[in-house]
C-alpha cells in the first residue's frame, strides 16, 4: 500500500501527499454537494500556493466526496454576498480569482476527477487543471445567468478549455450537460463508468511518474508560455533555450543516457515503493 506521509485537514478541504510525491486534494463537504464559500476559497488558496513551492510534489489530483463533485457557490454565501458592498463583492470576487489563478498556474501536472455534478464555479475549477476525468452520468452547468449573474472570475479559464462559440452558448443557456458532451467541447479528457474513475486516475497518476518530474513542469509551462503568440524570432530563441538548458540539466542527461542504455530513469518508480 502507498504510504501516506503528509496529511493536512482544514475542516472541508483535505490534503494528503503520499510517498510517490502525488497530492490530493479533496473538497471534503458532502452535506452541501461540496459548495465553496469564502473560508474554503482561503483554504484553497494556501494548498495551492504550498503545493506550488513544494520540489517533492511531482502531480495534484483534485477530488471530492460524496455524489457531487461541487455544487459551485454555497448558497449561504451567496446570501450574504447579496448583502454586501461593490467594494466588499470586488474584494470577494478577488479572492475566488486568486484561487482559481493559482490552480490553474501550479506548476505540477493537476488531475481533476469528477464524479457527479459540477455546476458554476466548478466548472471553473475543472478548466484549471491540465487532464479532466470523469464519470458517465457526470454532469456540468454554467448557472449563473439564471441568478441574474455571470460566470465572470472562472470564464477566462472556461473559455480556454472549451473555446469561443461553447462558451457563448453555456454561458448565456444555463444548460446542463453531462460528460459526454463535456468530452466533445474539451472540458473532459477522459469519460468512464464510475465504478472505473478511481482506476482511471490511477492510470494517469502512473502514466504522469513515468515522466521527468523537471521535465513535466517546464512543458507545462511551455504551453502555457507559447499559447496564441506568434512565431516571431524572439519565441524561436526562447524555445531553442529552454531544450538547450533541459539538454545539460541533470534530469536531461539522466534520460537521455537511460534511454540510450535501455534502462528505466533514476526518478521512476514503482507504485508501491
Amino acid at each position: 500500500m502507498t504510504m501516506i506521509t503528509n496529511t493536512t485537514k482544514t475542516e472541508m478541504v483535505l490534503l494528503e501527499v503520499n510517498s510517490q510525491g502525488v497530492a490530493t486534494v479533496t473538497l471534503n463537504n458532502p452535506d452541501k454537494h461540496n459548495a465553496f464559500d469564502d473560508k474554503i476559497i482561503e483554504a484553497l488558496t494556501v494548498i495551492f500556493t504550498d503545493i506550488a513551492a513544494r520540489e517533492d510534489i511531482k502531480l495534484m489530483v483534485l477530488a471530492s466526496t460524496g455524489k457531487s463533485f461541487s455544487a459551485g457557490a454555497d448558497l449561504a454565501w451567496m446570501k450574504r454576498m447579496a448583502n454586501y458592498s461593490l467594494d466588499d463583492n470586488l474584494k470577494d470576487a478577488t479572492a475566488l480569482a486568486n484561487m482559481l489563478k493559482a490552480l490553474n498556474f501550479l506548476p505540477q501536472p493537476t488531475i481533476a476527477k469528477i464524479q457527479g455534478a459540477a455546476f458554476g464555479g466548478a466548472v471553473g475549477l475543472a478548466s484549471c487543471c491540465d487532464i479532466v476525468i470523469a464519470a458517465s452520468k457526470a454532469s456540468f452547468c454554467l448557472s449563473e445567468v439564471k441568478l441574474g449573474l455571470i460566470p465572470a472570475t472562472i470564464g477566462p479559464y472556461v473559455v480556454n478549455a472549451i473555446g469561443l462559440k461553447a462558451a457563448r452558448r453555456y454561458f448565456i443557456t444555463a444548460e446542463r450537460f453531462f460528460a459526454d458532451k463535456a468530452q466533445q467541447i474539451g472540458l473532459v479528457d477522459e469519460v468512464v463508468a464510475l465504478e472505473k474513475l478511481n482506476a482511471e486516475v490511477d492510470k494517469m497518476v502512473s502514466t504522469l511518474l513515468l515522466n521527468g518530474p523537471q521535465a513535466i513542469r517546464a512543458a507545462k509551462k511551455l504551453a502555457l508560455d507559447v499559447a496564441f503568440q506568434p512565431f516571431s524570432d524572439t519565441l524561436l530563441q526562447d524555445t531553442s533555450e529552454r531544450i538547450a538548458h533541459l539538454r545539460v540539466s541533470t534530469e536531461g542527461q539522466e534520460g537521455l543516457t537511460a534511454f540510450f542504455d535501455k534502462r528505466s530513469p533514476a526518478w521512476q518508480i514503482t507504485k508501491d515503493s
